[in-house]
């Protein structure tokens, strides 16, 4: 009993180990353009720190997938999400376009959350169906989702505090061929050619975020507004369609919400879709376009924030509050 009480006692003072791990610091690669890393001749002139990362859906008014700039990117018609009788979420009906930055507000219990969780396979819903780039995804899993596209961020920053920021973004990309038992008994020159990639890409994001000199720190050690960027940049690590934010921006110091602010915009004119839960009424009114507000768990409207506000049962609902 006394070993073991020992052992419980050491776990809880020092998880990380009498010899804890040695942190493991990747190398960013040289500014170079891409392809004098394999040998080949470069395409153009154009540098990686001069490009943008490359996302699901190119710059311009359609998607990679062929879809217009406008179209309904996710569609969700009388979405409904009972907790033990008590409807969180009760007929809610809305839908998202392609390229657009869209705001949800609501007070506090008005199913925000909930509704996002809906929306990301991470809670299924009661009734009601989900459409997703033309596909019936109601009773998909959450993984399924996220392969095809359409990824979350959560409330709470779920960043993996001991490993690095690099080692945190790396972890997110799909398909690597050293995230397999083949990989792992084929050994590094396997999988060389995939990590390389995934990290040069993770330096284009980190430099577009202003983290890149914190590469190699550990993500636990990082400001609050910085592990929210970490969870952003790790989503797009991913090669999203569409993102599910929720308040990205909580208690972000306002110099770095609007820098996170101007780069979803940016996203957005790159193809990207974005659907963002938040509580702070500037930012939506600054980067968000269109706007839905929800109460007690059902959409009471719909439109520029500019329009909200002349609305009596948004002011009622929400904006007095």
């Amino acid at each position: 009993m006394a070993i073991g009480l020992l052992i419980v006692v050491f776990l809880w003072v020092r998880p990380q180990g009498v010899l804890p791990e040695r942190k493991r610091v990747i190398p960013l690669p040289a500014d170079q353009p891409a392809g004098d890393r394999d040998g080949t001749a470069p395409a153009s002139p154009v540098s990686v720190r001069e490009r943008p990362p490359a996302l699901a859906s190119p710059p311009g008014p359609a998607g990679g997938d062929g879809r217009q700039a406008g179209e309904t990117m996710l569609e969700a018609v009388g979405l409904v999400r009972e907790f033990g009788g008590v409807r969180a979420v009760n007929g809610v009906s809305l839908s998202v376009r392609q390229g657009t930055l869209t705001g949800l507000i609501g007070p506090n219990g008005a199913g925000k959350s909930t509704l996002l969780a809906l929306l990301a396979g991470t809670l299924p819903a009661s009734a009601g169906t989900i459409t997703y780039h033309g596909q019936d995804i109601t009773g998909m899993p959450a993984f399924r989702r996220a392969r095809l596209g359409l990824v979350r961020t959560f409330q709470l920053a779920s960043e993996f505090k001991r490993l690095t920021v690099m080692e945190n973004l790396l972890s997110a990309v799909p398909a690597n061929r050293g995230d397999s038992l083949r990989g792992a008994i084929a050994g590094k020159r396997y999988w060389r050619a995939d990590e390389a990639a995934a990290i040069a890409r993770a330096q284009v994001i980190l430099r577009r975020f202003g983290l890149e000199a914190l590469a190699n720190n550990y993500a636990g050690d990082l400001s609050g507004g910085q592990r929210r960027l970490v969870e952003i940049m790790r989503a797009l690590m991913t090669e999203p369609r569409m993102l599910l934010l929720d308040e990205p921006m909580a208690g972000v110091h306002p110099n770095l919400a609007r820098r996170i602010g101007n780069e979803l915009v940016a996203l957005c004119h790159e193809g990207m879709t974005i659907l963002m839960v938040e509580h702070e009424l500037a930012i939506m009114d600054e980067f968000a376009d269109p706007v839905v507000v929800m109460a007690e768990g059902e959409v009471l409207a719909e439109g520029t924030m500019q329009q909200l506000r002349g609305r009596s049962e948004v002011v009622e609902a929400y904006l007095v509050g």
